[in-house]
């Protein structure tokens, strides 16, 4: 451990890179470890995805690691030292406070947590061969390349509901595909789901493939019935994965409070955690809008509160 920085960011996504360019310009000399969590690569679930259309300021949209490699140009411009690497094991138990690469020590007055989440998917090697070509995990993200075609939605709580009744205001139809008779979801969204007419629902089934590889993108799905062991084929132009998301908070558990589904609990409108000087942003902490625009939202609130916070404990 050689110095004390003001502010440390564990994540480089959306929210922790715009943690990193606000303190950078209130002259904290952040210093940024981008982790690797999300398919092997920093960057965040952007890296992940082809097209950008919805992030304001690029109309003729923009790939995902195209934006990441500006917001990453951006923190390192003012100042933002960059590290790539996985943050091993932390110890907030007392400042300043401390986190592990290997055998390297990192120390700070405070800490922005960005490890950000990443999608539950089926585990099939044609979903994951198709992924961006046909299959999503986002329909708020890639609904609109759907318009008038029919679509797939695999789920039954909440989230799923919410995919299929969003698709099916911009697609031609919508199946929903859900492994038993009962749903997770709260009844108010299963009916609401039921009484729409675009959207119907295939029970009891689950996908065990999707077609087609070797076309390069989505022509339909393999469905068996759990119940009869029926094999069928069902023709769609995209599925949708709504079965839920893991944020990355296993370094923090037992530290940081988390809700029930593992993400980590902030302050409501702000981005500060149970113990003081340490704050959250991004999808790690946020399971409702989980969006790279609201992410870097929370990310500028965390860098503020930890500017606020190191100037009222004169630290800075």
């Amino acid at each position: 451990m050689s110095k004390v920085h003001d502010v440390l960011v564990i994540g480089s996504g959306p929210a922790g890179l715009t943690a990193a360019i606000y303190a950078a310009r209130a002259n904290l000399h952040p210093m940024l470890i981008e982790g690797s969590v999300i398919g092997g690569i920093p960057g965040g679930q952007l890296m992940i995805t082809t097209t950008v259309e919805n992030y304001p300021g690029f109309p003729e949209g923009i790939t995902g690691p195209d934006l990441m490699a500006k917001w990453r140009a951006q923190a390192a411009r003012f100042g933002t030292e960059i590290l790539t690497a996985d943050v091993d094991r932390v110890d907030f138990s007392q400042r300043p406070f401390r986190a592990w690469v290997g055998d390297d020590e990192y120390a700070a007055h405070s800490v922005i947590i960005a490890t950000g989440a990443k999608a539950k998917w089926l585990g099939l090697p044609s979903e994951h061969a198709l992924e961006n070509h046909g299959v999503s995990a986002c329909a708020t993200c890639d609904g609109y390349f759907f318009r008038n075609q029919d679509v797939c939605v695999v789920g039954g709580g909440d989230t799923a509901m919410e995919e299929a009744l969003y698709l099916a205001g911009l697609c031609k139809s919508v199946t929903l595909i859900h492994r038993r008779q009962d749903f997770r979801a709260s009844k108010i969204m299963v009916e609401r789901a039921q009484k729409h007419p675009k959207i119907r629902f295939l029970l009891d089934t689950v996908v065990t493939e999707v077609l087609d590889v070797s076309a390069h993108t989505v022509t339909g799905l393999r469905l068996k019935n759990l119940v009869t062991g029926e094999e069928s084929e069902h023709p769609t132009q995209g599925l949708f994965v709504a079965i839920g998301h893991q944020p990355n908070t296993q370094l923090f558990q037992g530290i940081l409070d988390l809700d029930e589904n593992g993400y980590l609990i902030t302050q409501p409108g702000t981005a500060r955690t149970k113990i003081e000087g340490v704050f959250a942003a991004g999808d790690v902490q946020d399971h409702v809008y989980r969006q790279a625009v609201t992410a870097a939202g929370s990310g500028c609130m965390a860098a503020i509160d930890a500017e606020r916070w190191l100037a009222a404990n004169g630290l800075h």
